[in-house]
């Protein structure tokens, strides 16, 4: 879902700069790109799961999980 959300977005986000649509191309990229950090995280949970190691994640996603337990 990451990767086809994140596919879509940046091609939308190219055709939006090219048409010099700015603010329409900036932020579609930025959800692009959070897409794209998730879907890295996800990745990379993965593979750490199937080793048994810990997880120690990144810093921005884990803080953002934490933040949502305390409420």
């Amino acid at each position: 879902m990451c990767l086809i959300i994140t596919l879509i977005m940046l091609g939308l986000s190219v055709q939006n700069l090219i048409a010099h649509n700015w603010l329409t191309g900036g932020t579609q990229l930025l959800i692009a790109m959070g897409f794209l950090l998730l879907l890295i995280n996800n990745i990379y949970r993965a593979k750490v799961r199937k080793r048994g190691c810990t997880y120690q994640g990144c810093r921005l996603t884990n803080w953002f999980t934490q933040r949502n337990k305390e409420e």
